[in-house]
């Protein structure tokens, strides 16, 4: 029987995780990410445990999900924030020369969202698009249970769509973008300067389920907001359903409801929403990037 390799790099751990070819988790090995010592280095402690660790296995190919920004079309990692000094490493010549393997490579969000179309919340979907809203926001397009790139590897990364008038940039990116205005981050930043003190999302939620007036504001707010991003996005791409992964959901399940309601009074026909939340959780990226 022939098995997948899944790999998930980020800027704290490095994943990986044989995968069966109905897309179950087998096994799974974790180790620190040390990024001041370079891609080689840490990459060779997955190569290690594939070679070494799995040797009992028939591996048909390997597949990454890593932080953007990439060039998808070579597999190269560019410049993450995440991970000073691998800045233009060729992830996928590296592995596959160490690995004797196919080997793919496409971002975290992407990944994520294929596991999510392959055998998540929207499997036997035609169309979907994935949305994490966790410390940043990231998008993915699935059609046939294929990722769409697009020319220049930008397709759905909506995290600098501009989507009200608000003068604060997020690192950089545009005034009003989604990420400044809905990331979990930013709902920190957005109820701490209501509030003139420093609260964390998680502090925001529990004021919120508290019925505290200011904190409702705020997350009603993010609720508009998100909204606002998710029907242009369905005026552009129309897919069959819209997941949403990431931390904010998945903690605060109540807010689907709330986000679904208020997209449906943005869009042309409210009977074409179908939003869902992510069901697949950490192990996403994993199954995802074998199936790459």
């Amino acid at each position: 029987m022939s098995h997948l390799i899944g790999i998930d790099i980020g800027g704290t751990n490095l994943r990986s995780a044989v995968i069966s070819e109905e897309g179950n988790i087998v096994e799974i090995f974790k180790v620190e990410n040390e990024v001041k010592k370079g891609a080689s280095y840490n990459l060779d402690k997955l190569v290690n445990q594939i070679k070494v660790g799995w040797s009992n296995y028939k591996i048909e190919k390997v597949g990454v999900g890593a932080p953007g920004p990439l060039d998808l079309k070579v597999g190269k990692i560019l410049n993450p924030p995440n991970l000073k000094g691998w800045e233009n490493f060729n992830i996928k010549e590296y592995l596959h020369e160490k690995l004797n393997l196919p080997v793919q490579v496409n971002n975290d969000a992407n990944v994520a969202g294929l596991a999510e179309s392959l055998v998540g919340s929207a499997k036997d979907c035609e169309s979907v698009f994935y949305i994490t809203v966790s410390t940043g926001v990231g998008g993915a397009l699935i059609l046939d249970n294929k990722i769409i790139n697009g020319a220049h590897s930008q397709t759905a990364e909506i995290y600098n769509m501009i989507i009200n008038e608000d003068k604060y940039s997020h690192v950089g990116l545009n005034k009003g973008g989604l990420e400044g205005q809905c990331s979990g981050v930013n709902i920190a930043r957005i109820a701490s300067e209501v509030y003139e003190k420093q609260l964390s999302t998680k502090e925001v939620f529990e004021l919120y389920e508290n019925n505290d007036e200011k904190a409702a504001c705020v997350i009603e707010k993010w609720v508009d907001n998100i909204s606002i991003g998710i029907s242009n996005i369905i005026a552009v791409v129309d897919p069959e359903t819209i997941v949403i992964g990431g931390a904010v959901l998945i903690y605060n399940p109540y807010l689907l409801h709330k986000i679904i309601k208020c997209v449906k009074t943005k869009v042309a026909d409210p009977a074409m929403v179908d939003i869902r939340i992510a069901k697949i959780g950490d192990n996403a990226g994993l199954i995802g990037a074998a199936f790459l």
